[in-house]
């Protein structure tokens, strides 16, 4: 009897000692080794990749997309786009929160729609009427063979921060009517965001909108 409650003491006092010891190098030295090589060797990326404007105070992460939205106006559910600024993909979120408010999107994922859906079909042709219509300026009109297919559909995440090139030139004209510029100076701040490939062949050119509304702000106050 003895000899068993001196044995299982042993067990549970080397499963104490593991717990403790693994609790300390797993919960608490691993943690702070890799929070601080990741703090000396990418503190951009460990940190969220924070976009900042040109006073400094944080806008956004890179990684992110937001919406440019008028506030909600009575009896509105759904906020019209502010088309002073470059408009982003379509994002079809899974919820709301009340912290991020310009991008209300909880959980990340796709609407799984097939393309024969009638809803999904209803949105993209919505989608594209009101792409026509909103860019669509005094001296330029949008047809519907211009609108790109990320225009008028989410990403597979729904946070998709970047557009292709081809929607971003698409919105040159209206952007520069509402902002007083003109189209040449729109179309340069389009090219100069323009990223290409990754290594020249992985992916595909895109712009980042965040980015390239930070810098059409900065060349209105500028103007």
């Amino acid at each position: 009897m003895n000899n068993s409650v001196g044995n299982s003491g042993r067990v549970l006092w080397a499963g104490l000692r593991a717990l403790l010891v693994l609790t300390v190098v797993c919960g608490v030295l691993y943690p702070l080794a890799v929070t601080g090589l990741a703090q000396l060797a990418f503190p951009g990326k460990a940190n969220g990749s924070e976009v900042k404007d040109a006073s400094g105070r944080v806008v956004g992460s890179e990684l992110i997309g937001q919406t440019y939205d008028l506030p909600l106006k009575d009896g509105e559910e759904t906020a019209s786009p502010d088309l002073r600024w470059f408009q982003p993909r379509p994002s079809n979120g899974l919820g709301t929160n009340s912290v991020n408010t310009q991008y209300k999107i909880i959980l990340s994922g796709a609407t799984n729609r097939s393309g024969d859906n009638a809803e999904l079909i209803a949105w993209v042709t919505d989608a594209k009427a009101a792409v026509v219509k909103d860019n669509s300026t005094a001296d330029h009109r949008v047809k519907p063979s211009d609108v790109p297919a990320d225009a008028v559909t989410s990403s597979g995440s729904g946070l998709d921060p970047h557009i292709s090139p081809e929607y971003a030139r698409l919105q040159v004209h209206r952007v520069a009517e509402r902002n007083h510029l003109t189209v040449a100076q729109v179309d340069r701040l389009v090219a100069d965001h323009t990223d290409g490939r990754l290594l020249g062949f992985i992916g595909e050119p895109r712009v980042n909108v965040l980015q390239l509304n930070i810098a059409l702000r900065a060349l209105v106050t500028k103007a």
